[in-house]
């Protein structure tokens, strides 16, 4: 009998591996923070010997979501400009909020507000694009949760740098130091081939390809976008950056609205990674994802909020739903998009994305025990013929009762474990007080 520091059992267990199986009355079995095995329950108790034992008779058990795109800081944004389009919304609304208000006291507390959130949404990581990701580094560690951290380029200064070099250095140096931290992943973000200039993306590639990093940037988001490279550039986006050398299996491209079959089956032959963020894209009216198109070619597509200023929430069973629903309805097709497909979608896709398949993303003996509980038994869940389709079709984020982070419990029946939620919201309604009573400055230019 194996001595084990954590066993689960649940009503059912949804590993996502392999693709669409659902274990019945099973029990995880957790050591040293990572699954050591996945067995009926009759079974257990002849083979662990547990320190810690829970049972949970009502729930599904399913892998930490993971949010593969995202800026967490700006949940302090979060309603600031709604209902308008995205390059005025960027322009003429939160460039100019960010550059009056951005600092690394806005991040920890606009990242601990995300963290909040997502934890008690399932969220066990996310993939994030911002400035001051130091701060971002220091947070999300002192909580206990995983992240992939962009080293963010912008051609145009900010509170954090002075332009892309600095920015560089300093995300370069913050990757060195945190590089063999078991929470942290680094990526390099420059934010979009219209704001970062051929010569920054050259240099991204060229240390992307030194130090064996991911990129992770904005492409083909809108159909102006597109417009704007022909006219400037006469090619489109993905054909500036196929140039220089992304499209690879390292290549993380966020949001892919625009998207001609050609560059479908590019993307699909050059193994490029699709982040589908499809609630912001409707509610900037930025275009269609063609998801079952990319899925059918063979494209790894994972599930993104995007940032709470233009979604307006981090819920990822709200993008699991809405992802299915959006691609049955551009497809044409009601079996685009299946529950089990954008369960996996909202996992191990993003893992696989974000190079972390190893570790996390499926329910897997020897990975990290990244693990959500979400209780099935409410009135409004009933009967379950199916518990994927409940969770994708019929669940709201409010039914996550705990989440483990590497073993460690995070969120305990619905209450965060380290963070104290007035806390958290009470810096939030202060940061909209400040923020709602002084001007901000003019826009920078695009």
């Amino acid at each position: 009998m194996n001595a084990v520091d954590l066993l689960i059992y649940a009503r059912w267990i949804i590993p996502v591996e392999p693709d669409g199986a659902i274990l019945e009355r099973h029990a995880i079995a957790v050591h040293a923070g990572r699954i050591v095995d996945v067995c009926p329950a009759a079974e257990v108790h002849a083979r662990f010997r547990p320190a810690e034992t829970i049972e949970l008779a009502e729930h599904a058990l399913i892998p930490g979501l993971i949010n593969a795109h995202t800026h967490a800081a700006m949940t302090l944004l979060r309603g600031l400009a709604d209902d308008v389009p995205l390059m005025s919304w960027l322009q003429n609304h939160i460039w100019p909020a960010e550059s009056r208000w951005l600092s690394a006291e806005f991040i920890r507390d606009g990242t601990e507000l995300a963290i909040a959130e997502m934890l008690r949404g399932g969220i066990t990581c996310f993939n994030d694009m911002y400035f001051f990701p130091e701060v971002t580094a220091e947070t999300v560690r002192r909580q206990g949760m995983r992240a992939s951290l962009g080293m963010i380029v912008i051609d145009f200064p900010s509170a954090w740098g002075n332009g892309p070099q600095e920015y560089l250095a300093k995300g370069t140096a913050l990757r060195d130091r945190y590089k063999d931290d078991p929470l942290l992943s680094f990526t390099f973000a420059p934010h979009a081939a219209y704001s970062v200039s051929a010569r920054w993306l050259q240099e991204i590639r060229t240390l992307a390809d030194e130090l064996q990093v991911p990129v992770h940037t904005h492409v083909h988001e809108t159909a102006a976008e597109v417009a704007q490279s022909l006219q400037q550039h006469g090619k489109r986006p993905l054909a500036r950056l196929a140039e220089l050398g992304f499209m690879t299996p390292g290549f993380m491209a966020v949001h892919m609205t625009q998207l001609t079959d050609a560059e479908i089956a590019e993307a699909a032959r050059c193994g490029v990674h699709v982040l589908h963020c499809p609630e912001s894209n409707l509610k900037l009216a930025s275009g269609f994802c063609p998801v079952a198109k990319l899925l059918a070619a063979g494209v790894n597509v994972a599930l993104g909020t995007d940032g709470a200023a233009s979604n307006n929430d981090l819920d990822m069973f709200g993008e699991m739903r809405t992802a299915a629903l959006l691609a049955k309805g551009v497809s044409g097709d009601a079996a685009a998009v299946p529950a089990a497909t954008a369960l996996r979608m909202a996992t191990l896709n993003g893992a696989r994305a974000l190079g972390l398949d190893k570790e996390t993303g499926s329910l897997t003996p020897g990975k990290w025990a990244d693990i959500t509980a979400v209780h099935l038994g409410m009135a409004e869940n009933q009967p379950v013929y199916n518990p994927i389709s409940q969770l994708v079709y019929a669940t709201g984020r409010q039914q996550v009762s705990d989440v483990w982070v590497a073993g460690q419990r995070l969120v305990r029946d619905g209450t965060l474990t380290r963070m104290h939620i007035d806390a958290v919201r009470a810096k939030a309604v202060a940061w909209q007080q400040r923020i709602s009573h002084e001007p901000t400055i003019a826009a920078i230019p695009a």
